[in-house]
């Protein structure tokens, strides 16, 4: 048994589907490093384009492994994302030139995806995703290069078995998975998608739940006929929303349809029992988002740029924009947070941040925006930097990464940088202002669990400086108080988070006072979800 073009684009679809149908599963098995819940989504999200557009290829091997390469790539979200996306690049590689391939190719195959896996990760770390592949790949070889081998079916059979195996076994690699006794949600999601392939070699492909599938047209528009000049709402902005337990019902967010329908048009607004789907065109996707996060949680998030959509597709010429020397992008989300960036000198802006990885393929559109001979990219999260690192390399010589691993590292980051100095003077510089400020951030928690002797309960509020527990209250300001105590500052620049009210925004600065009396404190409106509170600290 061999598998061709057309067989290998049934694997990769019905792996999405899968990844799509479970993606729940896998975000409630997120505790590392902090409970976040999101690896189930970005994965999901990564393969989101292989399951609603492969839908034909050639029977060409090569040509098709290279598209789902493509667009993984484009589509990767958070720091799963770019592995899965580099294990789909590797094993692109492998199939270069082959028609067809065999289980020995296949096996092949598998290790190439894990070597390119492994490029993308600085320090990798024993009991995550990545451990899980290199296993599975090395089983996959041994089985291929014994004499015992059988077809592609048989082998992947195998390495999924040997996958459960090295799955139940990462709680004992790392400890943060055993005291929250639950496996990888990185190596879960792997497993899951191996076990979709499977189920396309069994001529059973998985189905996605979702009414997810694309239906091509023979016709298609002549798109060069149509001016985009003329567009008055840039960003076609979707989302859906899972309702917080005071919402769930039907027609019970009707509040929210009247919040945004001044703010575009274009405006498609389901209000179902347990969620909300909204499409919106609109000049404020940060806006919409923020509102509707009011009434739950984002499970998926797009926005996309139609008069970039619309050129693309009319392939009209870019006008060449005057060059400038500098250019910033900035990840990140909440009006008064862009507004400090904007003040900056940041002049490129994705909406992006904690549990709403922006892909590569915004990096690159933003950046490319700018018309700048030197561009600095700001991830402002350590889960969407393996993101900007790649679009990066995309992008070429002239763009760097700032490791800016927070928005107070990204702050810091741009209040050194000096428009006379050279780039490279200017990286280093960047570079140690963002390592060198300390970063408080206050949020609640997405799962019961125990961290580094902390006993976190659902809905808990966790304090961390520089992405590392400190703390744990029942509310925020008790949360920011304990916090304070123990971060040795001074000097904090607070920003407050969509969900906290006016009240606890103006009892900020007292609750820090209250602890550092002679502290210096600005409170400035942040906007950005999840986290109550952001802070500057020194």
């Amino acid at each position: 048994m061999t598998i061709t073009g057309i067989s290998f684009r049934d694997m990769v679809v019905s792996a999405a589907s899968a990844l799509e149908n479970n993606k729940e599963e896998i975000n409630n098995l997120n505790v590392y490093p902090v409970p976040d819940g999101d690896t189930g989504v970005n994965m999901s999200m990564t393969m989101s384009r292989v399951r609603t557009s492969l839908s034909s290829t050639s029977d060409n091997l090569s040509e098709c492994a290279k598209n789902v390469a493509g667009m993984t790539l484009m589509s990767a979200r958070g720091n799963s994302g770019v592995i899965l996306a580099m294990f789909f690049r590797g094993m692109s590689k492998a199939f270069a030139g082959l028609e067809e391939a065999d289980s020995v190719q296949m096996a092949e195959a598998l290790k190439a995806g894990v070597t390119e896996a492994y490029k993308a990760v600085m320090t990798p770390t024993e009991g995550t995703i990545l451990t899980v592949m290199r296993v599975c790949a090395e089983k996959a070889m041994e089985k291929a290069q014994s004499d015992s081998f059988g077809d592609i079916e048989e082998l992947f059979d195998y390495v999924i078995k040997e996958g459960i195996d090295i799955l139940n076994k990462t709680p004992e690699l790392l400890p943060i998975l055993k005291q929250a006794n639950v496996v990888d949600a990185g190596g879960k999601g792997f497993v899951v998608m191996l076990q979709g392939m499977l189920a396309a070699l069994r001529h059973h492909p998985v189905v996605c739940s979702e009414n997810g599938e694309s239906h091509d047209t023979a016709a298609k528009a002549n798109f060069a006929e149509f001016s985009g000049e003329n567009i008055e709402f840039l960003y076609c902005t979707e989302c859906i929303v899972k309702k917080s337990a005071e919402y769930i019902g039907e027609d019970t967010a009707r509040e929210l349809y009247k919040t945004l329908l001044p703010l575009g048009n274009s405006m498609v607004f389901v209000d179902d029992e347990n969620v909300i789907k909204l499409h919106i065109h609109t000049n404020e996707p940060g806006t919409v988002l923020s509102s509707a996060l009011r009434f739950g949680t984002l499970l998926t998030v797009k926005i996309e740029n139609m008069l970039e959509q619309h050129s693309s597709l009319a392939a009209i010429p870019e006008k060449p924009a005057k060059t400038k020397k500098y250019g910033f992008v900035s990840v990140c989300n909440g009006d008064g947070i862009r507004d400090v960036f904007a003040d900056l000198g940041v002049d490129g802006f994705v909406l992006g941040g904690q549990s709403m990885n922006p892909s590569t393929k915004q990096i690159i559109d933003c950046a490319n925006s700018l018309g700048a001979e030197n561009i600095f990219i700001l991830p402002n999260n350590k889960n969407v930097y393996l993101v900007a690192a790649q679009a990066a390399e995309e992008l070429g010589k002239n763009v760097r990464v700032i490791p800016s691993n927070s928005v107070p590292a990204g702050i810091s980051a741009m209040m050194s940088f000096d428009p006379e100095a050279e780039a490279d003077e200017n990286f280093s510089a960047m570079t140690e202002a963002a390592s060198a400020v300390k970063s408080l951030t206050v949020t609640r928690a997405v799962r019961d669990c125990d961290i580094d002797g902390l006993n976190i309960a659902k809905d808990n509020y966790m304090g961390l400086i520089n992405g590392k527990i400190k703390c744990v209250a029942e509310n925020s300001l008790d949360c920011l108080k304990q916090l304070t105590t123990v971060s040795e500052s001074e000097n904090f620049t607070v920003f407050t988070g969509s969900d906290v009210n006016d009240v606890n925004a103006s009892k900020a600065a007292d609750t820090i006072l209250g602890v550092v009396p002679d502290a210096e404190v600005t409170v400035l409106v942040g906007g950005q979800p999840l986290y109550d509170y952001v802070i500057m600290a020194d």
